[in-house]
């Protein structure tokens, strides 16, 4: 009896190992103090002239705090899910909306806070042939495709894209993908966008948002992203995505305008990252369109008074973000071979620069202009990782807008990590 206990106990042992084995768990979180040198009031773009002397305000923040698990099944079977704590918080937040003059709202979210961003299903027949379903992360533009936080040098995420596109963008849906040679590809059938949630300082921003308990599928969007690594040290990356947003709403309209448009959007983007000689140098371009962009005013104003969708702005017919950045890391200029440490050397101290263009309201509608849209932006800081899964970051930060409009630079600093537990 005793020889029986033993054998079942060492085969649990065995089970729970192989169990173990088969778990990974990870995630990445960031810590942000900001004080920005500029006015915080609703209409310091429509009257900026009284609002230049404003006070400097300041802010704590928890952007991003995501825990990772994955699990092997076995025989190509794989389960991946991401959970993500936005600001620290859970539950219902109070915004200013600027553009709706400043009208305090609730803003309505799809699990207020708190998100599921992934939680797929995947089965790999081979390295080139693999099939994920389920909530997946569309890899549109270099922002969401490199999400985590030691892929930026900035203590928020790169503005430009997160500016005018989902960030991190995910959606549910079937995806395709591989990788052969030198390339990797992906294919996205996702649900589509819902333009109610379109704005004219956002773009498509919200787009992917859902106030009800799913997302609405009336609409379909496609995604394809192709990366080429044929140079060492260099990532080229060409990404872009197609679908429909107008009436991809509830409850579906039997007639009525939303019948009538399809509000197509399409956008292009193309990126790259460079690591190599202890250079990191990464940039995109993005360009988006949107048709039928003139109508969605209207349509906003026909919504019942209860609607979660309640926006009185126009939204642009176009949207482009264009940023660049490079770091070099310091501490190599004293290492004893010379700038070419080996891998294993992880403590390393970036100081870097960026600069980023962008405009979620690229073309007037209607002839109406929102100047205050139009950015560049100049960033210069240092990034300091004491082991190669912690980031320490600061930096300066000045966004220049149109001349009528005030400047508004503004000081950062963070802290971050992103690794895998075990």
């Amino acid at each position: 009896m005793k020889r029986i206990g033993l054998a079942l106990i060492s085969a649990c042992c065995v089970l729970t190992a192989g169990a173990q084995s088969r778990l990974s768990v990870g995630g990445y979180g960031e810590a942000a103090f900001s004080r920005n040198f500029y006015s915080d009031h609703v209409s310091r773009y429509s009257q900026p002239e009284e609002h230049k002397d404003d006070p400097s305000h300041g802010r704590f923040d928890i952007p991003h705090a995501v825990v990772w698990l994955g699990y092997d099944f076995g025989k190509g079977w794989t389960l991946g899910t991401e959970i993500e704590f936005e600001h620290g918080g859970t539950g219902i937040a109070y915004e200013k909306e600027d553009e709706e003059g400043g009208e305090w709202e609730q803003e309505t979210e799809k699990g207020g806070e708190v998100e599921l961003e992934q939680f797929w299903i995947q089965k790999s027949f081979a390295r080139w042939a693999n099939l994920r379903v389920g909530h997946i992360v569309v890899p549109v533009g270099l922002t969401n495709a490199h999400h985590e936080p030691l892929n930026f040098f900035t203590v928020y995420r790169p503005e430009g894209e997160s500016t005018i596109m989902p960030c991190t963008w995910h959606q549910t849906g079937v995806s395709f993908w591989g990788r052969y040679k030198d390339f990797r590809y992906e294919a996205q059938l996702v649900a589509g966008l819902n333009s109610d949630n379109f704005t004219n300082t956002g773009w498509i921003k919200k787009g992917h948002k859902s106030p009800m308990e799913f997302d609405v599928a009336n609409k379909y969007g496609v995604a394809l992203r192709v990366d080429n690594y044929s140079v060492p040290g260099l990532r080229i990356g060409l990404s872009g995505y197609y679908g429909h947003s107008i009436g991809n709403t509830y409850p579906a309209e039997k007639d009525g305008i939303s019948t009538k448009y399809k509000g197509r959007v399409a956008i292009g983007s193309i990126d790259l990252t460079y690591n190599a000689h202890n250079w990191i140098v990464r940039g995109q371009a993005d360009y988006g369109y949107l048709g039928s962009a003139d109508q969605l005013k209207y349509m906003y104003n026909r919504k019942n008074s209860k609607s979660p969708f309640k926006h009185s702005a126009f939204v642009s017919g176009n949207a482009y973000a264009i940023g660049i950045e490079a770091g070099y890391d310091i501490l190599s200029l004293w290492s004893k071979d010379k700038g070419q440490r080996s891998k294993a050397d992880s403590e390393k101290l970036y100081v870097f620069g960026r600069y980023e263009s962008y405009n979620p309201y690229a073309s007037d509608t209607k002839n109406t202009s929102y100047g205050y849209t139009k950015v560049q932006r100049i960033v210069a800081g240092i990034n300091y990782m004491p082991i190669k899964e912690i980031v320490v970051k600061a930096e300066y930060s000045h966004r220049f807008l149109d001349s009528q409009y005030n400047h508004e630079p503004s000081i950062n600093i963070g802290i971050a990590y992103e690794g895998f537990f075990k």
